[in-house]
């Protein structure tokens, strides 16, 4: 006897849309079974005379739906052996339905032969009822797998098995981490079914307060604008407003290289990536943003280049990290730098007037406090540079924002004579011969330089590296030479490295 199984597709729920070839199959004599008795055209066979088996029982006794479609496929392939049969589901066989896949997958070990016979789906109905054009894309995801799988807000998504209001409730929580409360959403129930189909337009967070939600229903979300907080034609407004004829397009967009990164830290991906963290992660955002820093010095574009990838890299390594996390993407990245920027510059993008770059510094530190909520008196207004710079840098930036607010030298000259007083206190500081003041004396020491070079509009970070690196260049001839008359480092003298050294200015 033939070990034969007939995966039928039911439809959406209209009688009217059963495909002849199914219906002729359930009423060909072999054994039917239903993966659910719960769907309109189901109580239509039965009224019809045809007899079926369900397998509901399974939903009341497996503690997950995983377990429920696993028990099913195996009931179904075990009834295969005794002869062939009809396996009946709601829709299309090969849309959604988790217990056909498991059967088509298991089949062969069985050498059970399968047919599918195809028949209309619910996206076929809901795309009918919404007038969706399915050409123009569509992302289908499952409420019940919201973990692994993730709506897609640049395009049309439909969410399916939201299947009662606990389930809408835990879906609403993940769509919030993706859509604004208030966007719009199509809540659909037996689409394309005659007398119980129902629509209603609700904004998403009163997802889980419809009371009629059940087995039946699908929710479809429109796709975001590109950035969503703003319209994109008032955007362009804005751009144009702004004197640019047209944005910049891009050829190469982040999808390739995010696309890369969640592929290297899937379960297929790279060990090594899958192991990082935030945290792990510290350290090479420091050494790319300095090999960015290399680079530029150097002046080499393609170096440049190059380094402003693996700097990129970083950042899209993060943003993945975050997205396994539900916290954020690599879209809301953008989102947020790009709305910044059109906060920040009101200048530009809006109607504030300025008359030089230091107005629109006092202004982006307004905007800034703004935005972060900071009352008069309530923090500093040195608050928020970051302890974690290197100590030049800070000392830089901390001058450079008290600057904005007046407390400053006119010019260079005062801080000429900063220097020279700090250096008197250094130099009294080791006449007492007392470490931790020496230190203190040494810290206002620097201070000051830093703040001549501000002045002098000298970065004293990059000055500072780029003296170190002279030494080195410098240091390396001394070597160069003491090998070439077989000595080491250790056994020249004073003098003869200072001689070098003096050389090393002139061949440089």
């Amino acid at each position: 006897m033939d070990k034969l199984i007939i995966i039928a597709g039911l439809g959406p729920g209209d009688p009217g849309m059963l495909p002849l070839q199914v219906w002729e199959h359930l009423k060909s004599g072999v054994p039917v079974y239903f993966r659910t008795a719960i769907h309109p055209t189901v109580e239509w066979l039965r009224q019809a005379g045809i007899k079926y088996a369900t397998m509901d029982h399974y939903y009341h006794q497996a503690d997950t739906f995983e377990k429920v479609y696993e028990r099913i496929a195996e009931e179904i392939l075990e009834a295969a052996q005794g002869g062939p049969l009809v396996y009946a589901v709601p829709g299309h066989p090969m849309v959604a339905e988790e217990s056909v896949r498991l059967i088509l997958e298991r089949a062969g070990q069985g050498n059970v032969k399968v047919n599918v016979l195809p028949a209309m789906s619910f996206l076929d109905a809901l795309s009918s009822t919404l007038r969706l054009d399915l050409c123009r894309g569509l992302h289908v995801i499952d409420a019940l797998r919201l973990d692994e799988q993730h709506p897609d807000p640049r395009m049309g998504t439909v969410l399916t098995q939201v299947y009662d209001r606990i389930t809408a409730g835990e879906a609403k929580l993940t769509l919030l981490e993706h859509y604004p409360d208030e966007h719009e959403i199509t809540v659909v129930r037996a689409a394309g079914v005659p007398g119980e189909e129902r629509v209603e337009r609700i904004p998403l967070y009163q997802l889980d307060r419809l009371e009629w939600i059940d087995h039946l229903t699908s929710i479809y979300i429109e796709p975001l604008k590109e950035i969503p907080a703003r319209d994109q034609g008032a955007l362009d407004d804005e751009i144009e407003g702004a004197g640019v004829d047209a944005v910049y397009d891009c050829s190469f967009p982040l999808d390739p290289l995010v696309e890369v990164m969640g592929v290297l830290r899937s379960e297929r991906g790279c060990p090594w990536d899958r192991e990082q963290t935030h945290e792990t992660l510290k350290q090479y955002l420091i050494e790319e943003t300095y090999e960015v820093i290399d680079a530029l010095d150097e002046g080499q574009m393609y170096k440049i280049c190059e380094e402003l990838g693996d700097l990129l890299l970083q950042i899209v390594f993060h943003a993945q990290i975050a997205r396994e996390n539900k916290q954020f993407d690599m879209n809301e990245v953008i989102q947020s730098i790009t709305e910044k920027m059109l906060r920040r510059h009101p200048h530009v993008f809006g109607t504030t007037q300025v008359n030089n770059s230091q107005e629109v510094l006092i202004n982006w530190d307004k905007i800034k406090a703004q935005e972060k909520g900071a009352a008069v008196g309530e923090k500093s207004y040195l608050a928020n540079i970051p302890r974690e710079l290197p100590a030049l840098m800070r000392a830089e930036k901390i001058q450079v924002k008290a600057a904005r607010v007046g407390f400053d030298w006119p010019d260079y000259h005062g801080a000429v004579d900063k220097i020279k007083e700090e250096l008197n206190e250094v130099l009294e500081a080791l006449a007492k011969e007392q470490a931790p003041e020496v230190a203190e004396e040494l810290g206002d020491l620097l201070f000051a330089v830093v703040n001549l070079a501000r002045l002098l509009g000298v970065e004293s970070e990059g000055a500072l590296t780029k003296t170190t690196n002279k030494f080195i260049k410098r240091f390396h001839y001394i070597e160069q030479q003491a090998a070439k008359a077989g000595q080491e480092l250790s056994q020249l003298t004073l003098e003869q490295m200072d001689q070098w050294w003096e050389e090393a200015k002139i061949f440089p």
